[in-house]
């Protein structure tokens, strides 16, 4: 079974890196561009049947390795 997982900085967070492709992106003439925040795709191959055996397995795993719970949140799809 495949879960996709998506990682995003919290609101409020500084994020130079969205902040460096959103002035990029105006640079190269995308003017209307208002902000860009960046953040993580992940996509786990993991060994379960179960849909939401898998999820919850995700769901520590983001907790315990793949999120910094402190300045990410993270939503499992």
């Amino acid at each position: 079974m495949i879960v996709k997982v998506i990682v995003t900085l919290k609101k409020g967070v500084l994020d130079p890196q969205g902040k460096a492709i959103e002035q990029t992106l105006i640079g190269m003439n995308f003017a209307n561009v208002d902000d860009v925040r960046q953040g993580k795709f992940f996509e786990i191959s993991i060994n379960e049947n179960d849909e939401q055996k898998a999820k919850n397995q995700v769901d520590d795993m983001c907790k315990k390795l793949l999120a910094n719970l402190v300045i990410e949140n993270y939503k499992i799809l």
